[in-house]
């Protein structure tokens, strides 16, 4: 792809332009090792790197043109040097211009929200390929352009890569992309110049304070998606999440409600609930679903509104819903020959643990015990760490505290503050090690009891150090649960 400079700059507050002609972009890039010859390199200042330090190492790779806040001390010959307010900003705005603006061919619907983003914008993806259109994906577990996949790096890709996908879409035929939209990417304008055709809003709790600072800081964030919906969008929110109306607060968008609890837009309630699904009626409907707990009740809601608001006909929307399976290691069940079934949920945050345990709950009977195994991932918000051990050591008959991705954080201090939340009595064990605290709890574990690894999901990997390291949870209780069967026999 080939644009002039001029035409990638038409909507960028420009402060200086140093440019002997009008050069001719073949790429973009903010990270200078990966420059190649005739692209436009963006100096970016970031929380730990500042990119103008590397203009003369992007320069010299072969960037014909550098979007900067400041100029270097030397200005290159040939060179088109772009000083901007906000490099960050500008480069936004360029990438999608670069790209030809392809969220303005697609029908793009994000969603946020602490809990629920990647279950809802992936249903939302296998709801409209079973309904006949080409739909991109952009989620925590991987990115879809279509038919094809493509690791996921991080829950929104950086906006250069995100620009990059939204344009593969249009041009692989796709007409709607379904994306999760996460906090930081907000702050971090990777949404910026994105046109969105809707909206959804799922809950707001306790999450990446580490990185917003406080809850008020983190709500802000969420709303600025809302915020920036045009009129010809749908806003959809959470009525029983009490930041669901703040979402609403000023947006240009036409605004929708969903819930379990009171009268909306779209109302849903649990009718039956077994160890193979639910029975839901959703407005005046019902119909049977291949998920567990009020949680999901709640996704599929919001899953079934967006489509509705997006045109589709309802029934048709509900036909496809019960044909519809949990995404991978969301409420994933792993089950033993001996009779111990194991759930494996990437439930990371406070409420998400206590949603995955309430549904746990609901369905098991008298006499089954409940085994949790958890921990808290490393540089991350350390504060609700005693609440995850206050949670799990509360509602379970057995927890066992392990390492989640420790990254550079001593594993041994995480789990202190994690028991720090534990209540006097409680039976509670430590073990450091995620694949012997597995092996454990599997080795407690009876006929009939019910077993939650919580935390990684679908994660096939644990980060230790700097070190990403091979680690899948259902692989390590496959890998128990055949130990035991092998030692009965």
């Amino acid at each position: 792809m080939q644009k002039k400079l001029s035409e990638i700059l038409s909507s960028v507050e420009v402060v200086k332009l140093i440019a002997s002609h009008d050069v001719e972009l073949t790429g973009l890039s903010y990270d200078s090792r990966a420059v190649k010859a005739g692209d436009c390199f963006f100096a970016v200042r970031g929380t730990q790197v500042d990119g103008h330090r590397y203009i003369a190492s992007a320069v010299e790779a072969g960037a014909v043109a550098v979007v900067c806040e400041q100029l270097p001390e030397e200005c290159h010959e040939g060179v088109s040097y772009i000083v901007v307010a906000d490099s960050t900003q500008a480069m936004a705005d360029m990438a999608s211009a670069f790209y030809g603006h392809p969220s303005r061919h697609l029908t793009l619907v994000g969603v946020t929200g602490t809990n629920g983003k990647t279950t809802i914008a992936t249903l939302l993806y296998d709801l409209y390929r079973r309904m006949g259109h080409r739909v991109g994906l952009i989620s925590t577990v991987v990115y879809r352009i279509d038919e094809r996949s493509i690791p996921s790096t991080h829950t929104t890709p950086d906006v250069l890569r995100l620009n990059a996908m939204l344009r593969e879409m249009v041009d692989s035929g796709c007409d709607y992309c379904f994306m999760e939209v996460s906090s930081h990417s907000v702050v971090q304008e990777r949404i910026r110049g994105l046109h969105f055709a809707g909206a959804i809003f799922t809950n707001l709790t306790h999450d990446h304070l580490d990185y917003h600072g406080s809850m008020a800081e983190y709500i802000k964030a969420k709303k600025r998606l809302f915020d920036s919906l045009p009129k010809t969008a749908f806003a959809l929110v959470n009525a029983d999440d009490r930041n669901g109306d703040v979402m609403l607060q000023n947006t240009r968008a036409r605004g929708y409600r969903y819930s379990l609890r009171q009268m909306a837009d779209f109302r849903c309630k649990v009718l039956e609930m077994l160890f193979d699904g639910m029975l839901l009626r959703m407005n005046s409907s019902e119909v049977w679903v291949n998920f567990l707990g009020r949680f999901n009740a709640y996704n599929l809601t919001a899953v079934a509104g967006a489509a509705i608001l997006l045109g589709a006909d309802e029934q048709e929307v509900l036909q496809h819903l019960s044909a519809l399976h949990s995404v991978s290691g969301r409420f994933e069940p792993v089950r033993s020959d001996s009779g111990i079934t194991a759930i494996v949920d990437y439930a990371h945050t406070p409420d998400a643990l206590q949603n995955v345990i309430d549904t746990i709950n609901d369905i098991r009977c008298e006499g089954q015990r409940l085994i949790v195994v958890c921990g808290c991932g490393g540089d991350r918000d350390s504060t609700k760490r005693s609440e995850m051990g206050r949670i799990a050591s509360r509602e379970a008959d057995i927890a066992v505290f392990t390492s989640d991705n420790p990254r550079t954080e001593d594993p041994e201090t995480i789990l202190d503050q994690i028991v720090a939340g534990v209540e006097a009595g409680r039976q509670t064990l430590r073990i450091t090690d995620r694949r012997q605290a597995i092996r454990t709890a599997v080795m407690l574990a009876k006929a009939g009891d019910i077993l939650l690894v919580a935390g990684k999901g679908h994660e096939d990997y644990q980060i230790i150090g700097t070190e990403k390291l091979h680690f899948d949870d259902r692989e390590e209780l496959r890998a128990a649960f055949g130990g035991i069967q092998k030692t009965d026999n």
